[in-house]
């Protein structure tokens, strides 16, 4: 018999936790009340070039299946972008169109690990991260990222201690998802190396690394301008956040020659391909004025410096400065129960921010504040966090 308790669905899938940002958001719905910081998206829309290419696509009735690998033009375009952003030169035969970035995970988790076999994973992350793996009957591992003053930082001794020769999977999400982190530079050859020595692979969710904090940079360190044609390093993107395009869901991969055909069977049997006209706004988006696009990044990073800076003046915070991304991780000195405190800003202050518990049990009593907003809301939103802060 089918009840609550036993649905009928695997224990694993049963046992999996709700989305606690969802929660968080469902507690808020229809009220126009409450400034929503929760979700990890800018408050503005798809460039409209982007969007007028979508639209001429489906007038031109582009609505029929695709490649499993995605559109030629679009990969290509791909590799040229990633040949101008890491100088090095990338060809279509190693990147692979998605319907998200989260169905790139999926299909590449899916290609790697068998039931049992461990993942390591720098914590707090982003769930998807973690729960992919848990679905397919892996086991989980973390590595701590830890806060301070100047940043969250990751201890590199602990990470190459904890890569034996049984890890299958390094799952590296820099910057990251929710604390803001960036893998150090000077880190990437002695990991890359101590894997190649395991024969771990590694997955690298490069989603935010068109959005570093420093303004000096157009990308935060990545592992694609180091690695041979032999090493076991995928990456792993989205045109979500960069281009301002989270409701498209499309994304790609970077991997091997020897894995591409492999990857495009699961992706038969999960999305089959990627809408047309989702591709040909992503061709678009690809072909911007790369003014527009800094200047957009220069807005976020704006941003960033003045949630940093409100934040300051209210005492009993703790708030590691991101050096990527678009969200600051903090922490409220008496709050330990994240889901509880981020209800009670929602009914008491009329402000929505993100459950540290949503990414593990290493974020909570945090909570995460995505700053990706205009300036008046933040500067609002500043203002009902003090106000509730005082009197609380």
């Amino acid at each position: 018999m089918i009840t609550p308790e036993n649905s009928g669905a695997r224990a694993t899938i049963r046992a999996l936790p709700a989305s606690r940002i969802r929660l968080i958001a469902n507690a808020a719905l229809g009220r126009s009340d409450v400034l929503p910081f929760w979700f990890g998206e800018s408050d503005q829309v798809t460039p409209e070039p982007v969007r007028a290419a979508a639209i001429e696509a489906l007038s031109a009735g582009r609505t029929f299946y695709t490649h499993n690998l995605g559109e030629p033009a679009l990969r290509d375009a791909l590799a040229d972008y990633l040949s101008t952003l890491h100088a090095r030169p990338f060809e279509r035969d190693s990147i692979i169109v998605t319907s998200s970035g989260i169905s790139a995970l999926m299909v590449t988790m899916q290609a790697l690990l068998d039931p049992g076999q461990r993942v390591l994973i720098p914590a707090p992350t982003w769930p998807g991260l973690s729960e992919i793996p848990t679905i397919l009957g892996a086991q989980v591992e973390t590595v701590p990222l830890e806060p301070g003053p100047n940043g969250w930082t990751l201890n590199l001794e602990a990470l190459l201690t904890a890569l034996s020769a049984d890890v299958r999977l390094l799952v590296l999400n820099s910057p990251n998802n929710p604390t803001g982190w960036v893998l150090d530079p000077a880190h990437r050859a002695p990991i890359l190396e101590r894997c190649r020595e395991t024969g771990t692979w590694i997955i690298c969710d490069d989603v935010y690394e068109r959005l570093p904090i420093d303004s000096s940079t157009d990308c935060t360190p990545s592992f694609l301008p180091l690695i041979s044609a032999e090493d076991r390093v995928i990456s792993v993107n989205s045109f979500s956040k960069a281009w301002l395009m989270t409701g498209w869901r499309l994304g790609w991969i970077v991997a091997p020659r020897t894995i591409a055909a492999d990857l495009g069977k699961l992706i038969e049997f999960n999305t089959s391909c990627a809408p047309a006209f989702v591709q040909a706004g992503a061709l678009q988006a690809l072909a911007e004025d790369p003014y527009q696009f800094k200047e957009r990044r220069a807005a976020l990073q704006a941003r960033a410096g003045e949630l940093l800076a409100g934040l300051k003046h209210f005492p009993g915070l703790l708030v590691p400065p991101p050096t990527g991304g678009m969200y600051v991780f903090l922490r409220i000195r008496g709050e330990q129960d994240s889901v509880a405190t981020a209800l009670r800003l929602i009914d008491e202050a009329g402000l929505g921010l993100a459950p540290g518990s949503a990414f593990g049990a290493a974020g909570e009593g945090w909570l995460r504040w995505c700053f990706a907003s205009r300036p008046e809301r933040l500067a609002d939103g500043l203002d009902r966090f003090g106000r509730w802060l005082r009197h609380r």
